[in-house]
C-alpha cells in the first residue's frame, strides 16, 4: 500500500510540468511558489489539529523539521526553472531521476542503512532509464519550449540536480520525523507549512501574473491542490511504509509520466532512445514493487539427523509445517 500511494503521487506530479506550459506568460518562480507554497499551507491548515497535539515530538526534531523546509523551499524553484529551460522532459527527467541516489547517500551516511541487491538493482535500471530520456531530450534541446539554447538546456540539467538533492532531503527528514513516532500528517504538515512561509515572499514578488486571466489562476489552483497537497498527502502516507530511497525511486514513475504528456499534449519530440528510456523507468518499477518470494528455510543437518530416529506421526507434522512454510502469504 505504500508504494501504491507513492506510485499514484508520482503520477500527479508528473501532470505538473504540462500543466504550467498552459500558462506560458507565468514565470518557473511564481508557478513553483505558487504550487508547493499555496499547496503547502494548505498541508499544514488541514494538519493543523495534529501538529498542535505533536507539537512537543516536532519542536524535539526541529533540527530535521527545519532542514526539510528549506529543502522544501529551494525545490520548486530550482524544478520549475529546470523544467523552463531544458524541457519538460528532460527537467523532471533529470529532477527526479538523481533524487534515488540522493537520497541513498543521504541514509547511508546519516542512518547506516544498508542498501539492498534489489533496490540497487531497481535504482540502476531507473538511473540508467533517466540518463536516456535526458540524452534523448538534449539532443534536440530547441523542441523544449524555453530552451533556446545549449547553454540553457545546460544550467535546467544543473538545476534539476539541485531539485533532485533538495527532493532527497525533505523525503529523508519527512520519514525521520515519521520514524520517530510523529505522525504522517503532522510531519507532512509541519515540514511543507513552514517550506510554504519560506515560498510566499517569491510569490508576492513574482507572481502577479498568475491573477491576469481567470486561465492562469486555473493552473496555479490545479498545481497547489492536486500534484502539491494531495500528491504529497499520498506521499506522506507512503514515507510511513517504506524508506524514503524506496519512496524516492519509486517516484521515477514520474518523469516517465512527464515525457509522455510532454509528447502527446505539449509538442514535444521524443526519440526511440528516450523510449527505451521510459521502458527502463517501468522495469525499475516492477522490480521494486513486485512482491519477494519467501522461501521455506532448507533443513540443517542436526534436525535431519533428528528426522531419521523420528516416529511417522512426527514426521507427517514436520511434512505438513513445510508445506505450510511453502505457502504463499
Amino acid at each position: 500500500m505504500g508504494s501504491a500511494c507513492v506510485l499514484l503521487a508520482s503520477v500527479l506530479w508528473g501532470t505538473t510540468g504540462t500543466a504550467a506550459t498552459l500558462a506560458p506568460v507565468v514565470g518557473p518562480l511564481a508557478i513553483g511558489a505558487a504550487a508547493m507554497g499555496l499547496g503547502g499551507l494548505l498541508q499544514a491548515l488541514v494538519a493543523a489539529p495534529r501538529i498542535t497535539r505533536e507539537a512537543s515530538g516536532l519542536r524535539a526534531q526541529r533540527g530535521v523539521v527545519l532542514l526539510g523546509a528549506l529543502a522544501v523551499g529551494a525545490y520548486p524553484l530550482a524544478f520549475y526553472t529546470s523544467m523552463h529551460l531544458a524541457g519538460v522532459a528532460a527537467g523532471t527527467v533529470v529532477s527526479i531521476g538523481s533524487a534515488p541516489l540522493a537520497s541513498a547517500v543521504v541514509e547511508r551516511v546519516v542512518d547506516g542503512r544498508r542498501l539492498t541487491r534489489r533496490w540497487m538493482t531497481g535504482a540502476a535500471l531507473g538511473l540508467t532509464g533517466t540518463v536516456l530520456l535526458c540524452a534523448a531530450e538534449a539532443a534536440n534541446p530547441h523542441s523544449a519550449p524555453g530552451a533556446h539554447s545549449t547553454a540553457a538546456t545546460v544550467l535546467g540539467i544543473g538545476l534539476g540536480l539541485i531539485a533532485g538533492s533538495t527532493y532527497a532531503l525533505y523525503s529523508w527528514a519527512a520519514h525521520r520525523l515519521i520514524s520517530r513516532g510523529v505522525t504522517s500528517g503532522a510531519s507532512m504538515g509541519a515540514v511543507f507549512g513552514l517550506g510554504g512561509v519560506l515560498l510566499l515572499p517569491v510569490l508576492l514578488a513574482t507572481g502577479a501574473p498568475l491573477l491576469a486571466s481567470w486561465s492562469n489562476a486555473a493552473v496555479g489552483a490545479y498545481l497547489a491542490l492536486v500534484p502539491m497537497f494531495l500528491g504529497y498527502v499520498l506521499f506522506g502516507w507512503g514515507l510511513a511504509h517504506i524508506p524514503a530511497s524506496t519512496a524516492t525511486t519509486l517516484s521515477l514513475l514520474e518523469p516517465a509520466v512527464a515525457a509522455v504528456l510532454a509528447v502527446l499534449v505539449v509538442g514535444e519530440h521524443l526519440p526511440p532512445l528516450g523510449w527505451a528510456g521510459i521502458a527502463l523507468v517501468v522495469g525499475c518499477l516492477a522490480v521494486l514493487t513486485t512482491p519477494a518470494r519467501r522461501l521455506s528455510p532448507r533443513p540443517t543437518r542436526t534436525s535431519s539427523a533428528a528426522g531419521k530416529g523420528a516416529t511417522p506421526d512426527s514426521g507427517a507434522a514436520s511434512d505438513a509445517g513445510a508445506q505450510l512454510d511453502r505457502t504463499p502469504s
